[in-house]
């Protein structure tokens, strides 16, 4: 049954080593090399959103032949997943340029 209140976000779309036809959904400027689900859940919580539900054993439909994971955050009002997905990845950028000094 499909969830209309919430936003699946899954680690391909934060991806900077794939292409948008498999499955990236922010510019490359914006992505990471190989997020992880724990740096996925620390760039939500940090934007703002507090993931509900983690599932870090799922195919994404583009690459059902790898393993990746998801996170589920609450819609909130007025906010697009474009949105949602900028201020993550932004969040993300922020964690891994902390992790290279």
């Amino acid at each position: 049954m499909k969830d209309y209140e919430h936003h699946i976000i899954w680690l391909e779309y934060f991806n900077k080593n794939l292409s948008k036809s498999k499955g990236r959904r922010v510019s490359k400027s914006k992505s990471v090399f190989d997020p992880s689900m724990d740096e996925l859940i620390e760039a939500a919580r940090l934007a703002g959103y507090e993931p509900k539900d983690v599932n870090d054993n799922a195919h994404h439909p583009r690459r059902a032949y790898t393993r990746s994971g998801y996170i589920m955050v609450e819609k909130k009002e007025g906010s697009s997943k474009s949105r949602v997905l900028s201020k993550i990845a932004d969040a993300l950028l922020q964690i891994r340029s902390k992790k290279k000094q």
